[in-house]
């Protein structure tokens, strides 16, 4: 019996789509991406040029170079206003963390009601900063706020809150963690019900109590997204603007006075916005630098761990 061999074979279509498949994909995602780019590298371009030059938005511009910058460096006021903001990073940026996390744990199992309680805790999340600004008013006016009402029925001496140098950024600080830690909890609790359930079963087989459970199962598998929730929540609190906005407009004495409102009131109060976008320029790099900082220390943690 003489093995007849392969017959001829045939030609497989190349399925890969061709120009015309890519030209109408891109026909599709131009416009947006123009848009995007549009209002995003334009005016990044456009506020580098202005960082270089003295225009108060009706005289004619005057090409000044880097003396922008190297004003900002004997400017009191901006060192002022980065040591507040630092401040609020300090303050906010840990309790963020910490405390979605503990939500999240909290929620991340199943009883009645639980998403009732999900909602609840996403609800300040999407509130306005004005409806917060007003809240915070509202809660801490050291004169018919809340906070002062419970502490006169108490028996307990009333603060100045808001008009106080001393307190004014701890309370922005804990109004911005009422709104923000939500988003904290929402991702911790996607992550923690992303973690197989056979590595928390093998531990407690292996007499492990839940204390042990947690930071030696949970914990590193939740590295990735405590990076991630790091560098978000430290890039909102060096952008801090609108709690203050609404709030304290940078005072009592320019103690809640943060970057980004030193920028604002440069640029669009005393019209120099050449220096508050060298202003600007000056948060970019150094958001820039954190960030980058960050991801390296983090990628050198998981190498290290491997």
């Amino acid at each position: 019996m003489t093995d007849a061999g392969p017959g001829p074979r045939k030609k497989v279509r190349d399925r890969r789509p061709g120009w015309r498949a890519s030209l109408s994909g891109w026909g599709f995602v131009a416009p947006a991406t123009l848009i995007i780019l549009g209002l995003s590298i334009f005016p990044a371009a456009w506020a580098f040029i202005l960082s270089l030059q003295k225009w108060d938005g009706f005289s004619d511009a005057t090409f000044v170079g880097a003396d922008n910058y190297a004003k900002l460096v004997s400017d009191d006021e901006f060192w002022g206003a980065v040591s507040n903001t630092i401040g609020f990073t300090v303050l906010f940026v840990p309790a963020s963390v910490l405390l979605g996390l503990f939500l999240a744990v909290a929620l991340n199992r199943k009883i009645r009601f639980i998403g009732l309680y999900r909602t609840a805790i996403f609800v300040p999340f999407v509130v306005s900063a004005a409806s917060t600004g007003i809240l915070t008013t509202y809660l801490f006016s050291p004169q018919y706020g809340v906070v002062n009402n419970v502490l006169r029925v108490l028996g307990l001496p009333q603060q100045g809150w808001l008009e106080d140098p001393g307190q004014a950024m701890l309370v922005i600080a804990i109004m911005s963690l009422w709104g923000q830690a939500a988003f904290t909890t929402v991702i911790y609790l996607a992550a923690l019900q992303d973690i197989p359930s056979e590595l928390i079963e093998a531990a407690r087989i292996d007499g492990a109590n839940p204390w042990q459970v947690f930071w030696r199962v949970v914990w590193p598998q939740l590295a990735p997204v405590t990076v991630f929730v790091a560098i978000w929540q430290t890039i909102g609190a060096i952008q801090l603007f609108d709690l203050v906005y609404t709030t304290t407009r940078g005072g009592p004495l320019d103690a809640t006075k943060t970057i980004v409102y030193f920028l604002y009131e440069k640029a669009f109060k005393t019209l120099q916005f050449g220096y508050g976008s060298a202003a600007a320029y000056v948060l970019f790099f150094v958001t820039l630098l954190i960030t980058v900082g960050v991801v390296i220390y983090s990628r050198k943690r998981n190498l290290e761990a491997f």
